[in-house]
């Protein structure tokens, strides 16, 4: 039976804001807002400043003795490479190599680390942890207790700076300050590839936050401008260019992966592959006539044979092109500026193969 789709703490603010709404990992999300559309939003986002609302992400805490210590024998990327007041991104994978979630961890001490899983994984990933939690340590899936709101732009800082909140903390550190009396997470940190930060609020609180950065001038921002942002960037989408078919190895997030680690979930299995070398690699194509490459598209050579699949495809609206990720066979020996074509409903579309970003990131 269908389980009815979630509604995050700010539903109502979004509905008198005109969004359109879409399902997202079983929340009902705002897809974009009457009077901007994605066009309006992605731009305000590289050259303004944009917020979303990004509650339907997943959020657990594992908390004891070890916590830190527990979770870094289970996770991919090597949380003893940071400290507290710092985050990572890291992978959940499978005894596959497969990629079960990619999330962010938020080390508070060597007891305490806060996840931000995807919403449709968030589960899973809470399952699997307290399957394996040593006596002492709890993991909790804390998934609607807190909305997180992620504040984007080149004018992100001096936005939320006159709002009273801090902003000159290094990329993936956080602070834990307070705005209007509740305690408020802030990590510099975001799925756009421009400045921008990343608040962590109680549910019930959500509404006061989001009406100040809303009454400082930033423009609300809809789901589809964020996945327009993330391609142009080259971020990968979990279910698209990752999943438990595509390891880290063969999206080339091998750099979440702590190699010298002697212990993490699917640790033979990826390091096996990596010695071996993939059966195909994720790469960036970028049109060269007016296609605009969609997911599942089939990636042709010159002779007309299928040699990869588009996994995530868009127009770029800074570029004012097509552009994809796409994993491609390495038994193709397809190499950077090679000229590839894209079935497009039948039709034949030129592209270049590129190594994302497809637009510079200003994150740092």
């Amino acid at each position: 039976m269908t389980q009815p789709l979630r509604h995050p703490a700010l539903y109502h603010r979004h509905a008198a804001l005109g969004a359109k709404f879409a399902a997202f990992g079983g929340w009902e999300m705002p897809l974009e807002y009457a009077g901007g559309g994605v066009l309006k939003e992605h731009a305000a986002v590289r050259e303004d400043v944009g917020v979303f609302d990004v509650s339907h992400l997943g959020k657990a805490r594992v908390r004891g003795r070890g916590a830190a210590a527990f979770v870094n024998s289970c996770l991919s990327n090597d949380l003893d490479r940071i400290s507290a007041g710092q985050a990572q991104y890291t992978l959940c994978l499978d005894e596959s190599g497969g990629v079960v979630d990619d999330l962010i961890a938020y080390r508070f001490g060597d007891d305490d680390v806060f996840l931000i899983p995807n919403a449709a994984n968030t589960a899973e990933v809470v399952r699997r942890l307290s399957a394996e939690a040593p006596t002492g340590v709890s993991v909790v899936d804390q998934h609607e207790l807190f909305a997180v709101l992620a504040v984007q732009g080149p004018r992100s800082a001096e936005l939320l700076t006159a709002l009273g909140l801090p902003t000159d903390h290094e990329y993936m550190s956080f602070t834990v300050t307070s705005h209007g009396g509740t305690d408020v997470v802030v990590c510099r940190t975001g799925y756009t590839g421009e400045h921008g930060y990343e608040l962590v609020v109680p549910s019930h609180d959500a509404h006061t936050l989001w009406d100040a950065i809303i009454e400082a001038g930033a423009r609300p921002c809809g789901l589809a401008a964020r996945d327009t942002l993330r391609t142009e960037m080259g971020y990968p989408l979990h279910g698209q260019d990752l999943s438990l078919e595509i390891t880290p190895v063969q999206a080339r997030s091998g750099w979440a992966v702590g190699w010298k680690k002697p212990k993490f979930w699917g640790r033979a299995a990826v390091t096996a592959e990596k010695a071996d070398g993939p059966r195909r690699v994720l790469w960036g194509l970028e049109s060269l006539d007016r296609g605009i490459p969609r997911a599942h598209m089939q990636v042709l050579d010159a002779e007309g044979h299928q040699i990869g699949e588009v996994t995530s495809g868009t127009f770029s609206p800074t570029r004012k092109v097509g552009i994809a990720l796409a994993l491609i066979d390495t038994a193709a020996g397809v190499t950077e500026g090679a000229e590839v074509a894209l079935d497009i409903r039948g039709r034949r579309s030129t592209a270049r193969v590129v190594k994302p970003p497809f637009v510079k990131s200003s994150v740092k």
